[in-house]
Order: C-alpha cells, then structure tokens, then sequence
C-alpha cells in the first residue's frame, strides 16, 4: 500500500473517545486479532494480563468504560504506526489511576496495547461502609455472579459461584487467556473451591479458610453446594476468579 493511500490512524477520535468513555468507538479502532497486556503491581511484566482477539479485549475495554470515574487523557504522541499517552482516571472518593499506554498500529487500526497503570493508596481518614447489594458494579455470567464495592480506593468482590463453574468452561472466552492471569486473597464463605496451577498443583478452599492464588490458576466449584467467597485483592476485574 502506497504512503499515499495508506489508512491513518485518528489519534484525536480516539482521545476523545476515550475521555467521554465511547466504548463502541474505542472497540471499533482494534484490528480483530488484537493483543492487549496490562501491567501493574499484581500483573507484573513476568506475568501480565494478556488478552488476544477484539472479542476478548471488548468486555473489557465496555467494563472500563462503564466504571464511575473520570477519563483525562494529558499527552498524546504519534510517531508512524506507534501512538504514546498517558491518561489520568478519578474515582468519586477521590481516588486517582495513573496510566501509560503504547499503541502499535497496522494498517491504520490497533494491533498490540500495553497499559502500565498505577493507583492511589494513601489511607483514608473516615470509617467506609457499604453493602454487596448495593454495589458499584454487579457482574453476571454463566453459572454465576458478583458484585463489586468500592471500598477505601480499592474493589472488594463478592463472588457466587454455582455448581458446575469453571474459571476455564465459562471465563477464558472473555479473559481471552488459557488460564486466569489476576492474582487473588480471597475467604471462602461456603461451599469448595479448587484451585489447579498451571503446574498441576491443586489446593481446595473450604468455609471460613482464606488463599493467595497468584496468576496463572483455573478454578472450579466442587460438589453440589454453591461457592460464596470475598475477593479482597482489588483486581479491577475481579468477577473472574
């Protein structure tokens, strides 16, 4: 293709979509075998969260989109098939996500993002309240559900799990990874989770006992009785066990 009739990629479209959080433009100006990684303190780069495909990487990008908080994009730079920003998000309570993100382009649409993100953590100086049923999100999927809260500048998730889930059955088509790449601590309220590392290792998490699982798991219900656990980690994405 001729410089001259190659397809440009609109770097203020997509700005613009971004602060007014346009999820179906933002969606759109990935190329359908697009690679998106996330790193932060819980994804680092030896593990990072990766999503492959446009199908896998649109509920998340609609996710963000849909989250309480403000968008701010501060520095755009274009240089040939690479766009560089850095963006600024702010929850209600104040809260505040840093971000860099690199765009490589192909043929004038997104081909590969990589987000290094970082957040607020300085302690909050009022009792917080809040209640599951009223959470800031509530997500729901096949043979479960949760609801996330905002707590003290972090997501804290309420996950039910019915029997017959399985992280690789009925998430990894989302996630768009084999195995689930969040880390989590989590307490387990009722009901049996295992937990099956990429290695083999296997762990089940009963009533009232607690677990870190770095990335890199699948999970499954075991036996008849549905799984009730809080996710405390803060994943930003913590439906997905």
């Amino acid at each position: 293709m001729s410089a001259q009739n190659q397809v440009r990629f609109d770097a203020e479209t997509y700005r613009r979509a971004v602060e007014a959080t346009d999820a179906d433009t933002l969606i759109a100006m990935f190329k359908d075998d697009a690679e998106m990684e996330m790193f932060d303190k819980r994804t680092p780069p030896g593990s990072p969260a990766v999503l492959h495909g446009k199908e896998a990487i649109a509920p998340v990008v609609r996710e963000l989109c849909e989250r309480d908080m403000t968008h701010e994009v501060l520095q755009v730079a274009v240089d040939g098939d690479h766009v560089a920003y850095t963006e600024r998000c702010v929850y209600p309570d104040g809260a505040m996500v840093m971000s860099s993100t690199m765009l490589d382009l192909s043929d004038g649409a997104i081909a590969h993002q990589a987000t290094v993100q970082a957040w607020d953590e300085e302690a909050h100086e009022q009792i917080e309240v809040v209640d599951f049923d009223a959470a800031d999100m509530q997500q729901s999927f096949d043979h479960g559900h949760a609801e996330i809260a905002r707590l003290a500048g972090h997501n804290v998730t309420r996950l039910t799990l019915e029997p017959g889930w399985r992280w690789s059955e009925h998430r990894r088509e989302e996630a768009g990874t084999e195995l689930c790449m969040l880390t989590h601590s989590a307490m387990v309220l009722s009901g049996t989770l295992r937990l099956q590392m990429a290695d083999g290792t296997e762990k089940d998490v009963t009533a009232g006992r607690i677990a870190f699982v770095p990335p890199g798991h699948d999970a499954w219900v075991v036996g008849d009785e549905t799984v009730v656990a809080i996710d405390w980690t803060g994943n930003d994405r913590s439906g997905q066990a």
